[in-house]
């Protein structure tokens, strides 16, 4: 893995497309209540839940850490269903020129459900770092995504 690079994955979901979007657009504060032994705290540092240029702070587990970060909002595609955030705080921004997840929901068809498509961008400082591995924030995103699509799904 190189000192800047792209990850993806994709996650079908038994969730309807809006249905799920809508925890990202405007239940982000629900997750610690879904995937609790991943993120165990959320709160506005800056703005609110919903508009481009708010501020998070989470805290939450990766690599067998507790650890926490703020994520700003940084675009908003209500259309396409996609949301941009940019990732920092004390960790991260020791060991990242910029981190970023892009979280892109679309249907599946008139089979219902849809695919969660969750994007990682990243610039290291240097190749060896101390922070969790971009790899390790796209398994850790694919296994919230998966909680939520659960709880949405048997909701």
């Amino acid at each position: 893995m190189g000192l800047s690079g792209k990850l993806e994955s994709e996650i079908e979901i038994k969730t309807n497309a809006s249905v799920f979007y809508n925890i990202f657009r405007k239940q982000l504060h629900e997750i610690p209540n879904i995937s609790g032994d991943k993120v165990h705290r959320a709160q506005v540092h800056q703005g609110d839940w919903e508009t481009v240029g708010s501020v998070k702070h989470w805290d939450y587990t990766i690599e067998g850490k507790k650890t926490s970060l703020k994520e700003k909002v940084e675009a908003i595609d209500d259309e396409n269903k996609s949301i941009t955030y940019s990732l920092f705080g004390e960790e991260i921004s020791s060991n990242y020129k910029t981190l970023k997840s892009t979280i892109k929901v679309s249907e599946k068809g008139s089979s219902g459900g849809g695919i969660v498509k969750f994007t990682i961008e990243y610039e290291k400082h240097k190749e060896n770092i101390t922070a969790a591995s971009p790899q390790s924030y796209l398994d850790f995103a694919v296994k919230v995504i998966q909680d939520i699509d659960a709880h949405l799904s048997k909701a």
